[in-house]
């Protein structure tokens, strides 16, 4: 818890007739037209998707680091970041986030989508949450997508849902986020994945709390991908099958969102 061309020619032709050039006579020199010239084309640029795998395996270690104040949006701080959950059995949420962000990232680079990770490895601290979202800003991101899983105790609480800022802040923030986190959501859903059933209403939740998202000027969601203290979906987590399942489905819904 972001490049676009055409060229045409023009075959200028001597004078060729007398009266126009002045003189009695003119003989052409036998000439042989060049073909017109194909325009040249251009592929369309590549999309950006920054990826932000949830919190980091170094944080516990440093605590200081982590629980020091940053900027939220909307007038308020929180803390650099937090350690985030785990399952009963202590698979880390850090780990599971970074797992499905690499196999996410690596579906869409072979779609020829660039792909941006927020941090570089599972060992480190932070970034923190404010630097998060000034990673999507500075790439210009066509999507902004973040891994979380949850950690709920209440009983029974399962399934996942999709967060985004609201109300928005800014023009990214509007029907683009929405638009981003609805086909997050409806793509989740097709593949099998169950909505929460213990926040948010299905599969959706607005917030207005979230650094990451506040912060953002490029069109971002978050996704909780489940309850790590569900029994079934604490299994799916810790699985690399399950992971597998989570990051085809989050990297299908990136494909449809850009179209």
């Amino acid at each position: 818890m972001d490049v676009r061309r055409r060229v045409s020619a023009l075959l200028l032709v001597p004078c060729l007739l007398a009266s126009a050039c002045g003189a009695s006579e003119v003989t052409a020199p036998a000439t042989s037209a060049a073909p017109p010239s194909t325009p040249a084309t251009t592929a369309p640029p590549a999309r950006v998707v920054v990826l932000d795998p949830g919190h980091n395996g170094g944080g516990a270690a440093r605590p200081a680091e982590i629980n020091r104040l940053v900027p939220a949006g909307r007038g308020r701080t929180k803390p650099c970041n937090t350690t985030g959950t785990s399952t009963n059995a202590g698979y880390p949420e850090h780990a599971f986030t970074w797992d499905v962000a690499q196999r996410i990232g690596a579906a869409l680079g072979a779609k020829g989508i660039t792909v941006v990770f927020t941090r570089r490895d599972d060992s480190g601290a932070g970034p923190c949450v404010d630097e998060r979202a000034a990673t999507g800003n500075a790439a210009n991101a066509d999507a902004v997508v973040s891994i979380h899983a949850d950690g709920s105790n209440s009983a029974g609480a399962h399934g996942f849902h999709v967060a985004y800022s609201s109300p928005p802040l800014n023009d990214a923030q509007g029907e683009p986020a929405e638009k981003l986190a609805r086909t997050l959501r409806n793509t989740l859903r097709d593949k099998g994945f169950s909505t929460a059933n213990y926040l948010g209403a299905d599969g959706l939740s607005p917030r207005d709390d979230l650094a990451g998202l506040n912060l953002s000027t490029r069109p971002a969601a978050l996704v909780e991908c489940g309850n790590m203290r569900d029994a079934t979906e604490a299994a799916a987590m810790s699985s690399e099958d399950g992971r597998r399942r989570y990051a085809t489905a989050i990297a299908a819904a990136v494909e449809a969102y850009l179209g």
